[in-house]
């Protein structure tokens, strides 16, 4: 698919590099990672890992080059924060997590052209 400028519709490169970035950074921060993409018809979960004794349901979302339009964590908004929950309780359910405690964070990464992070912030308990 082409935008009207006629360059190339990367959206899933993008989403799926800043994916990549936000897992090497929760593993460097000595996370460990259960599942990337995990997809049930409520939708998907970008990245769940665990920390401790806590399930950690991870939402990355990132941007190319400028905040002009808001950072990547404002994105997050209510729809979202809802479908991710409905999400969780399909993943909990499914694997049988149902005494771990759960908490939901977002990774915020911003893009430079060649698809490494600009910046990167990572928010626990954001919903």
């Amino acid at each position: 698919m082409t935008s009207p400028s006629g360059k190339k519709d990367n959206r899933k490169q993008k989403g799926a590099a800043a994916e990549e970035l936000a897992a090497a950074a929760l593993i460097q921060k000595g996370y460990r990672i259960l599942d990337r993409n995990w997809r049930c018809r409520f939708g998907e979960l970008d990245i769940v890992a665990e920390t401790r004794e806590t399930l950690v349901v991870i939402e990355v979302r990132s941007r190319s080059g400028t905040t002009r339009f808001g950072t990547p964590s404002e994105s997050v908004n209510a729809r979202k924060v809802m479908q991710v929950r409905n999400t969780a309780q399909q993943y909990v359910h499914q694997k049988r997590y149902y005494e771990r405690t759960i908490r939901f964070d977002v990774i915020s990464v911003i893009l430079r052209e060649d698809m490494t992070a600009a910046s990167m912030e990572h928010i626990e308990n954001a919903f």
